[in-house]
């Protein structure tokens, strides 16, 4: 039995809608509309979405709207027991703010956006954690966008942190990425952008990255060292900065030595497993094999210890591997896959510190910066041919 909250008229009430996930009446008696608990069933309200306001608060305190965001902002013109009252109430109805309100009264979201093209492997996944570990602290929200090495799923990706409003992204590229047309908008808009890792020519930005060609040079030197001289290549895409500064590396090491290059034992792959093992297969399957390979990453260098060993070839006497990385999964392969390590929660830091930086920026002009972090090699039994010298 509903009471009119004014008169206590039972017999002249009526419904009249829903408020807020309450239930509103109608008293015909004294012409006045009021709430109670709705009366919908408890699976129709369960779906019935709803998500508190300020208004709610005010409204269960019978405080003024203006009083309760006061209240929540800290104002020191609020008493001190109100304030406890309000936030106490707040906890209670499990209130949030609207960050896309106070967004745009502050004309930010405080929300970056992430695009990595995979997370298959381990490396993207490390990287976000370091950049978390930045953004947060900072205030910053932030919403990860994982294109599946699709070029059209990034290109909606953009399209998606465009239409989120977030103050800044960083990038890396898919496989297939050829044009950075797609990231212009952000620059047109001016949206600060970091690209990492992967990168194509086309957009004067800020980037991170580490130095792929050094680190190249030093896992080739490292297989030299250990005798080997017919040393192959499985390369990655050529349209991606990675994948030109590991080719060269390698190509100058061998070089430097006095080694020849031969064309068929640089084989390239579009970074996804099946490829992997194609371009393994090729180079497994030389009349004359390779003694060694270099893969651009992990990886593809793990897929290769796989296939050589099904082939029965033993590894490292007859072919000693490199790749690229330091998966968690290298070290645990037989026998471990030596690697180049990256810093990857020292990528992920700098990425974002490099794009609060540029955010919270002043300057009318901002100069492009290009961190370059340093790789490791860490030697492992696939390519120990010989005691390493300290």
């Amino acid at each position: 039995m509903i009471k009119c909250v004014k008169c206590g008229e039972v017999d002249a009430i009526a419904k009249s809608g829903i408020i807020r996930g309450k239930q509103r009446f109608y008293c015909k008696r004294c012409d006045y509309y009021f709430t109670q608990p709705s009366l919908l069933s408890p699976e129709t309200h369960h779906h019935r979405r709803h998500q508190t306001t300020i208004m709610d608060i005010a409204s269960a305190l019978q405080i003024s709207k203006s009083t309760v965001s006061r209240a929540l902002q800290g104002h020191s013109d609020i008493n001190a027991n109100t304030r406890k009252a309000v936030l106490d109430m707040a906890h209670q109805l499990d209130y949030q703010p609207n960050l896309l309100a106070l967004g745009l009264a502050k004309s930010r979201s405080f929300t970056l956006g992430i695009i990595v093209p995979e997370f298959i492997n381990s490396f993207f996944p490390y990287i976000i954690i370091g950049a978390q570990q930045v953004a947060n602290p900072a205030g910053y929200h932030v919403i990860i966008c994982q294109s599946n090495e699709s070029l059209d799923t990034e290109i909606a990706n953009t399209n998606v942190l465009m239409a989120s409003r977030v103050d800044g992204v960083v990038a890396s590229v898919t496989a297939e990425t050829k044009s950075l047309d797609h990231f212009h908008k952000f620059q047109r808009a001016g949206i600060p952008l970091v690209m990492f890792n992967r990168i194509c020519d086309g957009l004067d930005v800020s980037k991170v990255l580490v130095d792929d060609y050094d680190g190249a040079y030093r896992g080739v030197e490292h297989l030299i060292q250990q005798g080997c001289t017919r040393i192959a290549h499985l390369a990655g895409p050529q349209n991606l900065q990675v994948g030109k500064q590991r080719l060269q590396g390698y190509l100058d090491a061998l070089r430097k030595y006095g080694l020849p290059v031969y064309d068929e034992l640089i084989v390239y792959y579009n970074l996804t497993k099946t490829s992997a093992q194609a371009a393994a297969r090729q180079l497994l399957e030389l009349p004359t094999l390779p003694d060694s390979i270099f893969a651009v990453n992990d990886p593809a260098a793990i897929e290769t210890i796989l296939i050589a060993k099904s082939k029965g070839i033993k590894i490292p006497s007859e072919l000693a591997i490199v790749g690229f990385s330091n998966e968690p999964t290298s070290a645990l392969i037989e026998p471990g896959l030596t690697t180049l390590a990256q810093p990857l929660d020292e990528i992920g830091k700098t990425v974002v510190q490099l794009l609060l930086h540029e955010i919270e920026s002043e300057d009318d002009v901002l100069v492009p910066r290009t961190e370059i972090l340093k790789t490791q090699l860490i030697v492992r039994g696939s390519s120990l041919r010989k005691p390493l010298v300290s």
